[in-house]
C-alpha cells in the first residue's frame, strides 16, 4: 500500500509527461541556446576541460578531483529523455570513459527525478520511418549511452521517478543509491513502448529473471524498499541525499588502486555477460589479474606489512 501511495503521488507529477499531444519541436544543436554562467561543467565538446555552461543545457556536468557529475537537466518533463539529450549524454559518459584524470561518474537528474524515460511527446509527434540503428555495435541506443560499456565505474543517484528508460538508464550503472521515495518501473508497458535500452539484458542478470518478469509483464511502481530488497537498489538514503551519498561513494571508490579495482571490475562483468563457460571466465580473471600484481599488489602487500590496514581497518 506504501509503494502504491508513493506510485499515486508521483503520478500526478508524471501525468503531463505522459500526454500525448500534436505540438511540433525539433531538438537539436542548433536549438539549444549556450548562455556562459559561472557553472563548472566537464564536456567532451570542449576537449575533457572544465568550462562555464549553461544551466538551461539539456544535461550538465561538474567535475571534482576524480570524480564527475553528469546531470540530465530537464526537470520541466521529469527530465525526460529527448534526442538532443540523448546525444549529450553519450557524449559526456564517453568522455568521462576516455579521460585518465577520472575514475568514477555520477549520473542524476535536476529537479527532484533521476528520469521519467524517453520523451514520449516527442515519439508522438514523430511521422517518419525510425532511424534508430539497429546494429547495437553501429551506434547509440535512443537514451544515448545504454549501449556503452564503460571501463570504469558509474553510480546512478536515484530520486523521484527513474522508470521505463530512465530505470534502463540507471541499469546502466554499476551502483544505485536510491531515496526513500523514488519509484522505479516499467511505466513503459502501459504505452506499447519497449525496452531497446538494455532492459531486458540487464534487469534479468541484476535481480534474476523471475523478479525482472514480474516488472517487465506487469509495468507495476517499485518502491526504495523492495528494490533494495532485490538487489537493483544498493543503497536506500533519505530523500534530497541521493546525490551526497553518491558522492561519497564515488570517492571512497576514487581512492583505492585503480588499475586493481578496474581489472576485478572487467572480470565480473566478462563473467556475467560475455563468458562463454566457467573456464574461459577464471581464465580472463587470471589473465588481467596478473599484470596487476607487480604494478600495484607488491606495493600494497608493503604498506600492509607495515601497518597499514592491520586489524580490519578500512581507511
Amino acid at each position: 500500500m506504501r509503494v502504491l501511495a508513493m506510485a499515486l503521488k508521483h503520478l500526478r507529477t508524471l501525468t503531463p509527461l505522459l500526454r500525448f499531444n500534436c505540438q511540433s519541436k525539433t531538438f537539436g544543436k542548433d536549438s539549444i541556446k549556450t548562455i556562459l554562467v559561472p557553472v563548472k561543467s566537464y564536456s567532451a565538446q570542449h576537449g575533457g576541460e572544465d568550462t562555464g555552461r549553461a544551466a538551461g543545457q539539456t544535461v550538465v556536468s561538474e567535475r571534482t578531483g576524480s570524480v564527475v557529475t553528469v546531470a540530465i537537466n530537464r526537470p520541466e518533463v521529469r527530465n525526460a529523455v529527448n534526442q538532443e539529450t540523448a546525444r549529450r549524454l553519450l557524449e559526456e559518459l564517453k568522455a568521462f570513459d576516455s579521460d585518465p584524470g577520472l575514475n568514477v561518474a555520477i549520473l542524476h537528474g535536476k529537479g527532484g527525478n533521476f528520469c521519467a524515460g524517453y520523451d514520449l511527446k516527442e515519439l508522438a509527434n514523430h511521422t517518419g520511418p525510425s532511424k534508430l540503428e539497429q546494429d547495437v555495435t553501429k551506434g547509440p541506443g535512443p537514451m544515448g549511452p545504454s549501449r556503452l560499456q564503460l571501463s570504469k565505474p558509474l553510480i546512478a543517484a536515484v530520486s523521484g521517478f527513474a522508470v521505463a528508460g530512465g530505470l534502463e538508464l540507471a541499469l546502466l550503472a554499476d551502483l544505485r543509491v536510491v531515496e526513500e521515495s523514488a519509484v522505479m518501473g516499467v511505466f513503459c508497458r502501459r504505452f506499447g513502448v519497449p525496452l531497446i535500452d538494455g532492459g531486458t539484458v540487464r534487469l534479468p542478470r541484476l535481480i534474476g529473471l523471475s523478479r525482472a518478469l514480474d516488472l517487465i509483464l506487469t509495468g507495476r511502481p517499485v518502491g526504495a524498499q523492495e528494490a533494495l530488497a532485490y538487489g537493483l537498489a544498493n543503497r536506500v538514503v533519505p530523500d534530497g541525499q541521493a546525490l551526497q551519498a553518491a558522492l561519497e561513494l564515488a570517492e571512497q571508490i576514487s581512492s583505492f588502486p585503480q588499475q586493481c579495482l578496474r581489472a576485478d571490475r572487467a572480470s565480473a562483468m566478462y563473467g556475467c555477460y560475455d563468458a562463454p563457460s566457467f573456464t574461459q571466465a577464471m581464465q580472463y580473471e587470471i589473465d588481467h589479474g596478473i599484470p596487476v600484481i607487480q604494478a600495484e599488489a607488491v606495493a600494497g602487500a608493503l604498506k600492509f606489512t607495515s601497518g597499514v590496514g592491520r586489524g580490519g581497518k578500512y581507511s
